[in-house]
């Protein structure tokens, strides 16, 4: 049994021990929460990232502007200068063949011609005269009633004249030939699409963009020219049949067939000229309007499709960030096939085996650390 002498030092002692104890529950704590403050900040340091869900391309068509032309596009220039006489056909009036479009008045072309007629009859009765003569001096050479240098004279007379005659010929025959373009005719069936000229207009030969009295176009059968960058230029064959609409025809389409091929891909656009023809047998398609063509293609075999957001767009190009087995980063970089909208069909750079990270975090670099998150494909 303790004496009283004993007693404070068996208190001091229980304190001691319950100080000791308080002391190690502490650090024991401590350090328990500095361990885990040390995983969560580890935790924390490695991203989570989500990877690409797989996307169908199966029907994604091609899509891109067109211009429409008329099949054939004829401007009627002036051959002949002279003042307008009249006009018998206005713009959007249908025309055959040969018909009439206006008549030129050509005064000073009249003169010329009936001073080159009078010049050709006057040398045809001159050389009717040195003909004759020309037969005389040759029959007279044979009595040697005069010389032959006197009679090869008048025969060599005979032949300038006669030369001259052929040349005023000529003169006249050119003169009545533009005579003849007084008349401004259609060259085919078509439409007046465009009258640059009225009676009384002075008419000048030219032949100048700009310059044309008429346009005449057929219409029937209308030309459409598109670009088809140089990434699926293989797919556009002959013969294939693509979906054209306009503007001003909303909820309408119509079939275009492609009739031919630059077979050149031009340096500025990085694409290739491909020509189509569509049948406008009811005028509802206007040549020089702006189209949209559709074509449908199938999509490309080894094709990976993914969302905008993957792509990294930087000084070194276009890039998307993959993940290994070992969920460390690897860029890629990638060509772009075509732009679908809400997706990227990219061309090379990757496959679809592939673990690709949807919207990778900022600064994410190469053998880079990351957690996938639970529930991605790939996860």
């Amino acid at each position: 049994m303790p004496t009283k002498s004993s007693r404070p030092l068996l208190a001091a002692g229980a304190i001691a021990v319950a100080a000791a104890a308080i002391v190690i529950g502490g650090l024991a704590t401590r350090h328990s929460q500095a361990e885990q403050l040390k995983q969560d900040a580890g935790e924390r340091a490695v991203p989570t990232v989500s990877l690409v869900a797989p996307q169908d391309a199966g029907g994604a068509p091609l899509v891109l502007p067109a211009r429409i032309e008329a099949w054939s596009r004829a401007p009627i220039y002036a051959r002949v200068s002279g003042y307008l006489q009249k006009w018998t056909v206005d713009i959007g009036a249908p025309v055959k063949a040969g018909q009439l479009l206006a008549q030129i008045d050509t005064p000073d072309l009249d003169q010329d011609l009936r001073g080159a007629q009078a010049q050709l009859a006057t040398a045809r009765t001159g050389l009717t005269l040195a003909e004759n003569t020309a037969k005389r001096w040759q029959s007279l050479v044979a009595s040697q009633a005069v010389s032959k240098q006197e009679a090869d004279e008048k025969q060599n007379d005979y032949q300038s004249r006669q030369s001259n005659v052929t040349a005023l010929q000529a003169t006249v025959d050119r003169q009545l030939a533009l005579k003849r373009y007084t008349r401004l005719v259609a060259p085919f069936d078509g439409v007046v699409t465009a009258r640059n000229t009225d009676v009384g207009a002075l008419v000048s030969v030219g032949g100048a963009a700009g310059s044309e009295l008429f346009v005449v176009s057929d219409l029937r059968r209308l030309r459409v020219y598109v670009r088809v960058p140089q990434l699926q230029v293989a797919l556009i064959k002959r013969g294939s049949v693509a979906e054209l609409s306009v503007p001003e025809r909303a909820g309408r389409s119509y079939k275009a067939t492609v009739e031919s091929l630059s077979q050149a891909i031009d340096a500025g656009s990085g694409a290739m000229l491909v020509q189509l023809a569509v049948d406008n047998k009811a005028g509802e398609l206007l040549p020089g309007g702006f189209a949209t063509v559709r074509f449908a293609l199938p999509a490309p075999k080894d094709a990976v499709i993914v969302p905008p957001g993957a792509l990294i767009v930087g000084k070194g190009g276009t890039r998307v960030a993959t993940v290994d087995a070992g969920n460390h980063v690897h860029i890629r970089p990638v060509s772009v096939g075509r732009d679908l909208g809400s997706a990227v069909e990219l061309a090379s750079g990757v496959t679809r085996a592939d673990r690709i990270i949807d919207s990778p975090p900022d600064g994410i670099a190469e053998g880079d650390l990351v957690r996938v998150a639970a529930g991605s494909k790939g996860a």
